[in-house]
């Protein structure tokens, strides 16, 4: 008997030795994959009209000149691309520091993923059908096309997916030590790192803002916590510290940016321009009191009501579910913005103290208009596929290059890169690549991630709602599911982190602009496989009752 049990424990040590060989293996296969994808492209990152917003500080200090704010962008990013200049002096530094931080977000969705298993309690899916689940997350997050392109473009989303993984690794080992294992100095130090990660998230890409205070929102259990004062006063300490590092900057390097105070609330009023529209209407229909001329008030909706109009003929394609073009109003030279900064003097605390006064109004006045264009821009991201994934498997990165040279050929912009040498070299390599017809394309070998992207995609919105369904199951009944409740917990946080991100866009801007949906692709992935391990462990649990309930019955009839 001793001999069989020996026996069988050490058949049960050789197959588990077996499995972590193979699956290191796979791991191995996986990123050795997605090094090559990333290395066989051409390694000068790309740019767009929004990268001199991130490129110009750097450039700036590299040339002599002081390290400033442009174009209201955080100084995160491009403190970020002056240190790699600086070190390596060449451009292509910032393609492959990029791409070594996508491979270290794989790496941390797999570390993540596999402690998730802590809340579980006697989980009925295997050890090896979870790793290997994890690993086909993974794998779709390395070797999709769009992360590798994310990677080179000069844009804080090269960096998001990294700082999206740190963020989570350190949430869920916070939720573990703080509410599983009560360990305090750990709790302590996760909660703070947690705080620091949140808040660089949220200054390197303001559209994950409400979404990093949702991350920060378990913390606050710490505070409910009787017999922890100490550990409430070391995070209380590093949280005040982590902000003040962030965000102290900021303040004092944005104050002579004057974009930094106009671009929220031109963008509030110009993507709301209907809404606004029809309230300054009604507002001069009815004669109603406000705290500005009606002349003034007659000249601004005039001028909106054409300017609506203008943007519609001059791109008829642009922002639909807006039903006109939002950048047109904000960009174009002669468009609303630049006549209500004229009709304000260029009185820039007055003209933004009036685009707010209006948003606020269409929020007093007409809020369920207001409601009904947020649930327009949700739609977007949810049906009938969810867009943070593209499940497209070619992109022409000729086209590209090309966008990167108009994009810095603008005279303001070459007179500063001129005086880098580095900059002129990675321009003319960037007119070269222009020149030739280069395209990303899935190898033929991989034809599973793109299918395994559009299957994601296109289940998303069933997986969130049956995940829900079962969550909420799994709340009201006590004893039979109590074992599902960290899962089902952590499943619902993670679907609200995206809800979270578009939430905030809808609510601001638009989700037609695609690169607020797709920077989210890490994020609806892990919160994806987490739902459909939560939704496995219910059905297998469900089958394994019904299969008792069968057998018991046969049982109690059998009388000796």
């Amino acid at each position: 008997m001793i001999a069989q049990l020996a026996s069988n424990q050490s058949f049960r040590l050789g197959e588990d030795s077996l499995w972590r060989l193979f699956y290191w293996a796979l791991i191995a296969l996986v990123f050795a994959g997605a090094i090559w994808q990333r290395f066989r492209l051409p390694l000068d990152p790309i740019a767009d009209p929004d990268t001199w917003g991130y490129l110009s500080p750097a450039l700036r200090k590299l040339t002599g000149a002081e390290f400033g704010h442009t174009n209201g962008r955080n100084f995160a990013y491009p403190g970020f691309l002056f240190l790699l200049l600086r070190l390596f002096a060449d451009f292509r530094a910032i393609t492959i520091t990029q791409h070594f931080l996508g491979l270290l977000a794989g790496a941390v969705f797999l570390l993540t993923w596999k402690r998730a298993r802590i809340f579980v309690s006697n989980p009925r899916i295997g050890r090896v059908a979870h790793d290997l689940l994890g690993l086909v997350g993974a794998a779709i997050f390395l070797l999709q096309w769009q992360t590798i392109v994310f990677e080179k473009d000069i844009r804080p989303e090269g960096i998001c997916a990294f700082v999206v993984s740190i963020t989570f690794y350190l949430l869920i080992q916070f939720l573990a030590c703080f509410f599983l294992k009560h360990r305090r100095t750990a709790t302590v130090a996760y909660a703070i790192a947690l705080a620091f990660t949140a808040i660089f998230l949220a200054s390197i890409k303001p559209s994950f803002g409400l979404a990093s205070l949702l991350v920060l929102s378990p913390i606050i259990a710490l505070f409910g916590r009787s017999g922890w004062s100490w550990q409430k006063v070391w995070f209380s300490l590093g949280f005040v510290f982590s902000a003040a590092v962030l965000l102290l900057p900021e303040h004092f390097l944005s104050r002579n940016d004057e974009m930094s105070r106009t671009f929220l609330p031109t963008t509030l009023f110009v993507f709301h321009a209907e809404l606004i529209r029809d309230q300054l209407a009604n507002d001069l229909a009815k004669n109603v009191s406000l705290p500005y001329p009606r002349d003034r008030l007659e000249r601004l909706y005039l001028a909106l009501r054409t300017e609506i109009e203008k943007s519609r003929t001059a791109r008829q394609y642009a922002y639909r579910s807006l039903g006109f073009d939002a950048d047109f109003l904000m960009y174009d030279p002669n468009s609303i913005a630049v006549q209500a900064r004229r009709e304000f003097r260029g009185d820039v605390a007055a003209l933004c103290a009036f685009y707010r006064f209006y948003y606020g109004r269409i929020w007093e006045k007409r809020p369920l208009q207001v409601l009904a264009k947020v649930a327009r821009q949700m739609q977007i991201f949810y049906l009938p596929y969810c867009r943070a994934y593209d499940p497209r498997i070619s992109r022409k990165l000729g086209g590209e290059y090309q966008y990167s040279v108009v994009s810095l050929s603008d005279p303001i912009c070459r007179k500063v890169w001129m005086g880098y040498p580095p900059a002129v070299d990675f321009m003319n390599r960037t007119e070269e690549l222009a020149r030739r017809e280069l395209r990303f394309r899935q190898p033929l070998l991989l034809p599973l991630i793109p299918i395994a992207v559009l299957l994601m995609s296109i289940s998303y919105s069933t997986s969130l709602a049956v995940a829900l369904v079962l969550a909420v199951i799994v709340a009201l009944t006590s004893g039979r599911w109590r074992r599902l409740h960290w899962i089902a917990a952590l499943v619902v946080f993670w679907f609200s982190f995206n809800a979270a991100c578009c939430l905030e866009v809808a609510t601001i801007t638009s989700l037609e602009i695609h690169r607020y949906m797709t920077v989210q692709m890490y994020s609806t992935l892990l919160a994806q496989l987490l739902g459909l391990w939560f939704i496995l462990e219910f059905v297998v649990q469900m089958w394994e009752c019904r299969r008792q309930g069968a057998v018991q019955p046969t049982g109690a009839g059998d009388k000796p």
